[in-house]
């Protein structure tokens, strides 16, 4: 069903702005630019490009952004004074939807010791400053800073005062992020209430996250009455940040019974813009953050995995597709069950006996022991490993390897050796050219077998600092070369792996089984 525009929440980002006054934020002209043309890509309402008195550079990129982005009002901050609105005019009047966001604080507390200002001193400079702005453009907002701490008559007299002079939209920020949202809504509540001209305006909010509440507070609003958010990518801003326009959109998307409401943005398009935004700030977000984290869609414990091969909603409330994700990760690890390995052997196009997914799955749980996640190409190399057809004559029971800098390497090996149904254990020592080498040699003892290296490779299976490493060599025995590979997450046991590989495919291929 179509609502009408009362009832439509329009979204105000003010990532170019608040967002880039993070610390250690700041983007260049071109970067700016990328990020308000993603922006309208995603279809958000009002784009707040800068705030242009601060510097020439932004006064250019609002500028730049005024001229080149098509789609969304374009807005510039500006303080309640003449020369911050003309300038603002000058930079954002080249959009076909230009908006001029005028501000001063109205809080004793900043009324006080920041502007050293009375009352009536601050509601005159708020009129006069609606009314310069007004004739310039139509579209006018005024911000009554710290309005969450400011007295409510003397605040409700302001918004009534700048609305008869021409504000179009009036902005009740909770600057410092102190409100709880069952005040927060009252507050917009009794706004909308006792203001006597509120309906010739859009009340908006702008949610400050210092006790982790910008998103839950603007919530509360949209419930109360409010009708504009103004937010920003990932939750970026000043401090703890701003409410984060991903999690108020999915909020709103997922529980239409609480919120009633329609909404312009493409939410398909909010996992690029974050990645874009993380990217170009150097702000890294957080593997758990609701919604656009790396982890938002990933699943590693058994019982979710289960279920999320069952039915995707017993553990996802959403759809990972919704936000821009591909899809939903089941990340295999220490926690995860038979169904998910089972299900991702059968994904990588393995076709396998039980007895066999058995044995692999007894081998990735050792391999998922020693590393945090286990990749495709750790499983491709546990298959190939596994069926590899060689019978394991010769298995690795213990390693100790010394080796350093004025060390002579040494290596210690214990090996199992199984013939028929003998078993031995055997141990030997040596000394080598390093610990690698060390180990070989004292394989050979154990074994009698000399063999020539012809070849080592080492790579690198998956990524992260506990990436499995691969070993391939290459050994010439009797004329003949074979290879042997092994893996582990320790360099120096997948090379005894892949010598110990290549040295049973020596004794069952050409000595059959005899030594």
């Amino acid at each position: 069903m179509k609502k009408s525009n009362k009832d439509t929440v329009v979204f105000f980002d003010t990532t170019l702005r608040d967002g880039e006054q993070s610390p250690g934020a700041s983007l260049t002209f071109q970067e700016k630019l990328l990020v308000a043309q993603q922006l309208a890509t995603m279809n958000v309402d009002i784009i707040e490009a800068g705030f242009p008195i601060s510097s020439q550079g932004d006064f250019e990129s609002v500028k730049s952004i005024a001229q080149q982005v098509k789609g969304p009002v374009i807005c510039g901050l500006s303080r309640a004074n003449t020369k911050d609105i003309t300038t603002c005019w000058n930079a954002i009047k080249y959009s076909k939807k230009p908006r001029i966001h005028t501000f001063i604080a109205t809080s004793d507390l900043h009324i006080e010791k920041k502007l050293q200002k009375t009352r009536q001193q601050v509601f005159d400079m708020a009129v006069n400053a609606v009314k310069l702005a007004k004739s310039f453009c139509d579209d006018i907002e005024f911000s009554a800073e710290d309005a969450s701490r400011s007295d409510i008559d003397y605040l409700c007299s302001v918004v009534e005062a700048v609305i008869n002079a021409g504000a179009t939209t009036v902005n009740i920020p909770d600057t410092v992020g102190y409100s709880l949202p069952t005040e927060f809504g009252k507050l917009i509540a009794t706004i909308k209430q006792k203001v006597k001209n509120i309906e010739k305006a859009v009340i908006s909010v702008h949610c400050h996250n210092d006790l982790g509440l910008g998103v839950a507070n603007s919530l509360a609003a949209i419930e109360n009455g409010a009708r504009q958010i103004e937010c920003t990518v990932n939750g970026i801003g000043e401090r703890a940040g701003n409410a984060a326009i991903e999690e108020i959109v999915m909020a709103i998307k997922t529980k239409p019974m609480f919120f009633p409401v329609s909404y312009n943005i493409n939410t398909k398009e909010i996992y690029k813009s974050s990645k874009l935004v993380s990217n170009l700030t150097g702000i890294t977000v957080q593997p758990n953050k609701a919604i656009v984290g790396v982890n938002a869609f990933a699943h590693e414990s058994g019982i979710h995995q289960d279920g999320m091969l069952k039915d995707k909603r017993t553990y996802e409330i959403m759809s990972p597709q919704d936000v821009g994700v591909p899809e939903s990760l089941l990340v295999l690890g220490k926690h995860s069950g038979r169904h998910a390995f089972f299900k991702r052997l059968k994904d990588l196009g393995y076709k396998l006996d039980n007895t066999v997914m058995e044995e692999l799955f007894s081998k990735f749980k050792i391999l998922a022991d020693k590393k945090k996640c286990v990749y495709d190409d750790d499983i491709d190399s546990l298959v190939e490993q596994s069926v590899s057809g060689v019978k394991e004559v010769y298995s690795v029971d213990y390693v100790n390897v010394t080796s350093g800098v004025g060390v002579i390497p040494t290596a210690t090996i214990r090996l199992i050796k199984k013939v028929k149904n003998k078993t031995e254990i055997l141990q030997e020592a040596s000394c080598g050219t390093g610990p690698v080498d060390a180990a070989y040699k004292a394989i050979d003892k154990i074994t009698g077998i000399k063999v020539e290296l012809k070849d080592y490779t080492l790579r690198a299976i998956s990524g992260g600092e506990d990436a499995q490493g691969e070993v391939n060599v290459k050994v010439n025995y009797d004329g003949a070369n074979y290879i042997g590979k092994g893996m582990s997450t320790d360099i120096v046991e997948a090379s005894i792996n892949a010598y110990i590989h290549a040295v049973n495919k020596i004794v069952v291929m050409s000595l059959g089984g005899k030594k």
